[in-house]
């Protein structure tokens, strides 16, 4: 739970600043929270995962392009073009180079076929695409307000990724294993 809300704490502190200031100060609290994050965990010798490192270059990125053209549309592009890194790293893992990543980060702790793997692994493609192009309707179709986005990029998306994950978990349900049996003896249903 403490790494879940670590993670967060850039995302949060986005929000708060947002609601007690504007959608610059926010994009400003978020980038000096996305450095002190890493900077936490190098002092901590702790693990710097690439998921830490590709948001912060992207709100370092996106976040110093909206403060420098006093432009917000740089930030509202930042959780797709996250999202969307995330799915292409996938795709292209899984059919250029025929590595399954989530296989690679998550086989000590989840036993499956490969079957189930290479579902796990594009249906969360499918969703970081789906998620980014949301958010770039939210963003930008003119349908919704700046505040209305920035309530949709801190809990409409995590709320979409939450129930992405319970409904994923229930349907791989059937392709985990148990015990000891080996991989190759579970039948694909």
């Amino acid at each position: 739970m403490k790494k879940f809300l670590f993670d967060l704490f850039p995302l949060i502190l986005f929000f708060i600043a947002y609601r007690f200031a504007d959608i610059y100060v926010a994009t400003g609290v978020a980038m000096v929270a996305g450095i002190g994050q890493i900077g936490w965990l190098r002092v901590r010798n702790l693990r710097i995962e690439p998921m830490h490192w590709l948001n912060l270059g992207i709100i370092v990125v996106f976040g110093g392009a909206t403060l420098w053209l006093q432009n917000e549309a740089f930030i509202m592009w930042k959780p797709t073009v996250l999202y969307w890194c995330f799915g292409g790293a996938l795709l292209i893992a899984q059919y250029g180079f025929k590595r399954n990543l989530l296989r690679s980060m998550l086989h000590e702790r989840i036993r499956m076929p490969e079957a189930g793997w290479t579902i796990m692994a594009m249906s969360w493609a499918g969703f970081f695409v789906l998620a980014g192009a949301l958010n770039l309707i939210v963003a930008f179709s003119g349908w919704f307000t700046e505040a209305q986005w920035v309530s949709f990029k801190v809990f409409g998306l995590f709320g979409l990724m939450v129930l992405f994950v319970i409904g994923q978990s229930l349907f791989l349900g059937r392709y985990m294993q148990q015990g000891d049996q080996p991989s190759d003896q579970i039948k694909s249903p």
